[in-house]
């Protein structure tokens, strides 16, 4: 439970307070996917090996989603406009940072503690906005979120590529940090002019041994993944694996103890009880390891590849955009409620056949291929995605207690930023290990298949889901309740990266 200061207890800026949490959500969307447009640019000038770009998103994603692990209870434990403030305000310098970066080391630091402090930040909003509105016109305010997401992943891509084209100032791709800077100053002089304080009656304790496990455990397994192709796989990348799920192993059981003894565990166990939850971790897992490493493939397929400038690369990506916005839009009209599971589904089914058709485009154009070739092929994907995501955080969520909400929005939200993290990963290791013996072209198609494979065991594993989102205890499908919706922040338009 959480009680509002004072000055604020009839709180008439609600709607200016929405603007202002809206604006860090731009600049969260916007850094997800920037850096992908941005990245060859960013390597011909900081040197490094092609591994850079891969960490440029894989060290944000990553920092993010251990980080969703404990920023909103850190909301719950010292205040939400308090964090709030010290996460837009740390977002912001640490883009000036990642602006001003003159080596690929400082620049991937950078990259991660954008992501730490992104991660602060964000669960804030969410929660101020429950508690801010009235239940009449929480639909109203988290609509807001839809078009913002549809907009940013159309501009994100687009923005990038003509911010490094046009060179402001000299600046190059630098300025893609830089724009953060007037969104950032906005949102902290409008949190400490208009949000409210929310505090809780009852603040949990944080379990931080749980978030050392967490964020170890990832590292070695994510570290090993990015760097083992370019150093020919010696024993120890295998040797880091294992321990990788050693440490997960271990995080399990100390959760399982906390909440033996009665204490605050970082993600509840009784979660992983529940099959739609612990089914929808692995659909999450998989399905954004697809689209995000996909996202990234792309990239380097347009611009390394074929020799595309970074603004026609951007461009490139608006038929995928424009056709997930469209997807949304689709859902949106009573289908998720409907048809649930199935939509999933179906959204999944319509990806496959998409990047099915990337494929083949890309095979039968070969090095003639033009933006054009493309529009079909990506506005079928973008088309699924919007499907496939629009039911799929309130199915995964519905059967979750009350009491367990916060942790499995934070858990299934980390879930997402991992697999974006593994996708980049693993689908950029098995690119660049082709593209010696076998050219852009053949490397492109035959990760294309990859991520076709990720999809399909996505499909399958939606089958642990249930067919209709329903409340925990309840036999009838449940209303779409906002409170359960923070997990669907992300980038619903961060995964339009390609």
């Amino acid at each position: 439970m959480f009680v509002m200061d004072e000055q604020c207890s009839n709180y008439r800026w609600r709607w200016v307070a929405l603007f202002v949490i809206l604006s860090v959500e731009v600049m969260d969307l916007l850094d997800a996917l920037v850096t992908n447009i941005a990245g060859p640019a960013i390597r011909a000038e900081l040197g490094g090996s092609y591994s850079l770009i891969q960490w440029l998103g894989a060290a944000y994603t990553l920092s993010m989603a251990i980080g969703l692990l404990t920023g909103g209870r850190l909301g719950d434990i010292f205040g939400r406009r308090r964090l709030f403030l010290i996460g837009a305000a740390g977002f912001t310098l640490a883009s000036l940072a990642c602006g001003l970066a003159q080596t690929p080391g400082q620049l991937i630091v950078g990259r991660a503690v954008q992501g730490l402090f992104g991660a602060v930040m964000l669960p804030q909003g969410l929660g101020m906005i429950k508690q801010m509105f009235a239940p009449s016109e929480q639909a109203k305010a988290f609509g807001a979120f839809g078009p913002v997401m549809g907009l940013s992943s159309v501009g994100g891509p687009i923005l990038a590529g003509w911010l490094v084209d046009a060179d402001f100032f000299g600046t190059g791709w630098r300025m893609i940090f830089f724009v953060n800077l007037p969104l950032g100053i906005f949102a902290v002089v409008g949190a400490l002019r208009f949000l409210p304080e929310f505090r809780s009656v009852r603040a949990p304790r944080l379990d931080w041994l749980g978030v050392v496990l967490a964020a170890v455990g990832a590292f070695l397994l994510l570290y090993p993944l990015v760097q083992g192709r370019e150093l020919d796989w010696p024993v120890w990348c295998f040797v880091m694996l294992a321990a990788g799920l050693a440490v997960f192993g271990l995080f399990s059981i100390h959760e399982s103890r906390r909440e033996r003894r009665g204490l605050d565990p970082l993600v509840a166990p009784s979660l992983f009880r529940k099959r739609a939850f612990s089914g929808g971790l692995a659909v999450g897992l998989v399905f954004f390891a697809a689209l995000i490493g996909t996202g990234l493939v792309f990239t380097f397929y347009v611009q390394i590849g074929l020799g595309w400038s970074p603004l026609k690369a951007g461009l490139t990506t608006l038929p995928q955009a424009l056709g997930s916005v469209a997807g949304f839009v689709a859902a949106g009209s009573g289908l998720s409620e409907r048809l649930g599971r199935k939509l999933l589904q179906i959204g999944t089914g319509v990806m496959m056949a998409g990047t099915v058709g990337f494929g083949f485009t890309a095979w039968l154009a070969g090095a003639t291929i033009t933006p054009w070739h493309l529009i079909p092929a990506l506005v079928v994907i973008g088309a699924g995605m919007g499907l496939a995501m629009a039911p799929f955080f309130n199915i995964v969520l519905a059967g979750v207690d009350d009491e367990e909400t916060g942790s499995a929005s934070g858990a299934l939200t980390s879930v997402q930023q991992l697999g974006g993290a593994f996708g980049i990963a693993v689908l950029g290791t098995i690119f660049f290990a082709l593209v010696p013996r076998h050219g852009f072209q053949d490397a492109t198609i035959f990760t294309a298949g990859v991520a076709f494979l990720l999809l399909a065991a996505a499909f399958g594993l939606s089958f642990l889901l249930p067919r209709l989102a329903v409340r925990s205890g309840q036999d009838a499908p449940a209303a779409p309740d906002p409170e359960k919706h923070e997990g669907r922040r992300q980038h619903a338009g961060s995964h339009v990266d390609g």
